[in-house]
């Protein structure tokens, strides 16, 4: 297809993203992180093929994904051409309004439908290798969360079989687990590491006793130790949520309207 770019990319960890009508163009900065590019787009290419297509929805929807060669320069770019969402919001925005963390009975349902869209990810063969704030999109009115930028992903069809992370964001260091500095093979826990940091991240201090113990058993350096299957651990959170605040009910979520960065 063609695509007319928007004059104001988004700056993204690698990329720079603009909007293009219902489309958002994921542009490399570097052509040196083209294999980045091409890896999300394996990623997003498995997930719909080898995944439970209910949950879909977790993801983004790749449009296409070419090569671009800058009439400039000569260089060559892989450009990922990806669905754009509306309405959705980071988890830095999230704790941004709220800096003395973030209700856990709110934190309750993004944990539940990030757990959902790693489980969902994981059976389809696919680690997401960056579960950052800035990655984990919310939909504040529909309690919707899609998690975005794949380019650190490990698919299981992808031609590298190493098993590790292919590279880190410098600036989140410190947020991952042992195994991923180490140059180790990833697994799920991988993912449940990072994704529960988000979660305290969002809490802050706020976290009642058991929520925090909960924490502590998804967060052991040791990768054999933590848990591995996102849905028995979101049943699990499912029965201390029930003990803690009774049976399930819809709880509205407001975000107040602050400047945002579009996730990628």
């Amino acid at each position: 297809a063609s695509y007319a770019l928007g004059a104001a990319p988004v700056r993204g960890d690698l990329a720079n993203l603009y909007e293009a009508g219902d489309a958002m163009v994921k542009v490399p900065r570097d052509p040196g992180s083209n294999d980045l590019l091409e890896r999300e787009a394996v990623a997003l290419r498995q997930l719909p093929e080898d995944g439970d297509g209910r949950f879909l929805p977790y993801v983004p929807r790749l449009l296409e994904s070419f090569r671009h060669r800058d009439e400039a320069t000569g260089a060559e770019r892989r450009v990922n051409a990806i669905a754009r969402l509306d309405g959705f919001h980071p988890l830095t925005d999230v704790r941004a309004a709220h800096p003395d963390g973030v209700d856990p009975r709110d934190v309750a349902w993004m944990w539940r439908r990030l757990l959902v869209g790693l489980g969902f990810a994981h059976r389809a063969g696919v680690l997401h290798g960056a579960v950052l704030p800035e990655h984990v999109l919310i939909h504040p009115g529909r309690h919707g969360l899609v998690l975005v930028d794949w380019c650190y992903s490990v698919p299981g069809c992808h031609p590298d079989r190493s098993g590790r992370v292919p590279a880190m964001v410098p600036r989140r260091a410190d947020w991952y687990p042992p195994e991923v500095p180490a140059r180790e093979p990833a697994g799920r826990g991988t993912d449940i590491f990072m994704a529960t940091r988000c979660m305290t991240y969002l809490m802050a201090d706020r976290a009642p006793k058991p929520l925090r113990t909960f924490a502590r058993g998804c967060l052991l350096p040791a990768r054999h130790r933590r848990p591995q299957d996102a849905w028995r651990l979101l049943a699990e959170l499912d029965d201390l949520l029930e003990r803690l605040y009774g049976p399930r009910r819809f709880r509205p979520f407001h975000l107040p309207a602050i400047p945002h960065t579009r996730g990628n």
